[in-house]
């Protein structure tokens, strides 16, 4: 007998043998394998995604109004400007410089009172009364402008929203703008940048929205700040008053009114709305903690003890 024989007999040996062995013991033991769907697999298959049995999308808990009130967590829209690692060391620490200050929402147009660390100063410290007429950048970049007039002499003071020297920011007036700079009050009549340095806060009822003042300033005679006739703006009354056909004719000129419908242009400035729900789903449970502490504390400046009544 050939060595192919041999195999062939020990294979069929080995072949009746399992089957022997197999024969006496439950179904349940024995293991089959098959390439069909089982009954509840392809049953889930076959289901309708619309159906009962359709996954829900999970909804998100961050309120969708922390872009507008946290604007400077989300990074710079510059493709050249961005790193993962700084914007997450940088979140971080402005979250670690909120949790030792107090950081209140506000907008352009607010009336913000903030105290700072001055070395020059009588007690050490300032503190600057005035209208935002500014907010830009990103991060621990962010910053803003506060102008007011005094003994007739307008005044701004830039301050860096994360400086180590803040104090204290109060919000004296909540309110919004028409428009989203108002760097063309340095332009207009002193009246409108005007505040008292002794100002009393006007407090909103817990969860009402943000007013807006859509009130008009009038601008005083040129030479101006800038060429407000090209910045197509809402809150000014008399732009036309000292414009002339020439430089109104230069306006029109440069003027893209198609840059509204560039959606890739508004793709490049702005973060993908993904992106801001990764963002803000990261720092969230400490921000509404901080939140949480703010509200409590309003709650305490705004109670009022009675009296004991003789």
């Amino acid at each position: 007998m050939s060595w192919l024989h041999k195999s062939i007999l020990a294979r069929n040996m080995w072949f009746i043998r399992t089957l022997l062995q197999t024969e006496g013991t439950p179904a349940a033991a024995v293991r089959c394998y098959s390439t069909k769907l089982s009954p509840a697999t392809s049953a889930a298959t076959k289901a309708s995604p619309t159906g009962s049995n359709a996954p829900t999308e999970r909804k998100s808990i961050v309120p969708s109004s922390y872009r507008y009130v946290y604007q400077e967590f989300l990074p710079d829209p510059k493709v050249e400007w961005r790193n993962s690692v700084r914007e997450k060391l940088e979140r971080k620490d402005m979250l670690d410089r909120r949790a030792n200050i107090d950081i209140p929402e506000f907008y352009v147009g607010s009336v913000v009172a903030v105290t700072s660390s001055d070395s020059h100063a009588e007690n050490k410290t300032s503190r600057f009364v005035g209208i935002c007429i500014l907010k830009e950048k990103c991060g621990l970049r962010a910053r803003f402008i506060l102008r007011n007039v005094v003994d007739h002499q307008g005044i701004e003071i830039s301050y860096d929203l994360y400086d180590p020297t803040l104090q204290k920011i109060e919000v004296l007036r909540l309110e919004k703008r028409l428009d989203e700079s108002l760097l063309y009050l340095r332009d207009a009549l002193d009246e409108y940048s005007t505040f008292d340095v002794n100002m009393e806060p006007e407090i909103l009822p817990e969860g009402s929205p943000v007013p807006v003042n859509d009130v008009k300033v009038v601008l005083k005679p040129r030479p101006w700040y800038a060429r407000w006739e090209r910045h197509n703006l809402q809150g000014v009354a008399n732009i036309d008053e000292h414009t002339n056909e020439r430089r109104r004719r230069k306006a029109e000129a440069v003027a893209q009114p198609w840059e509204k419908y560039d959606l890739m242009k508004e793709y490049r400035r702005s973060i993908p709305e993904e992106e801001q729900k990764e963002i803000f789903t990261e720092i969230y449970s400490q921000l509404h903690s901080l939140e949480l502490a703010r509200k409590k504390m309003k709650r305490k400046r705004t109670f009022v003890k009675p009296t004991k009544l003789a």
